[in-house]
């Protein structure tokens, strides 16, 4: 029983793994005026070095705090993280509570290098 238990825990988390990151779409979001960039990395992190322009909210906050900031379900929103792996989970919360153009741009490091590259 223990093991089932176990086994289903660990199907779980498998299948809460983030998406690919979408380096391409979170480039071309960013250049419209009205996209969003959110840092859903701890408060750590962020104080310790974040893309210019991006919002932090933890990615267990982003379902409580996202319709004050982005109230249009039709919005873009561009997730950062570490790892990519929180920012995938908030994706995916902010898209079951109906948000249609949420973008997983993966991790920090990857993405900062593509930013400056860009300007």
């Amino acid at each position: 029983m223990r093991v089932a238990i176990l086994l289903g825990g660990l199907l779980t988390l498998l299948g809460a793994r983030a998406e690919e990151a979408d380096h391409a779409a979170a480039l071309a979001s960013l250049q419209r005026a009205d996209s969003v960039l959110i840092d859903v990395r701890s408060a750590q992190e962020f104080s310790a070095g974040a893309l210019p322009g991006a919002i932090r909210i933890g990615h267990d906050e982003i379902a409580a705090q996202i319709a004050s900031i982005a109230p249009d379900k039709d919005r873009p929103l561009v997730l950062y993280c570490r790892s990519g792996r929180r920012s995938g989970l908030a994706k995916q919360s902010l898209e079951e509570l109906g948000y249609r153009q949420v973008i997983n741009a993966g991790a920090y490091d990857d993405l900062l290098p593509l930013l400056e590259a860009d300007q």
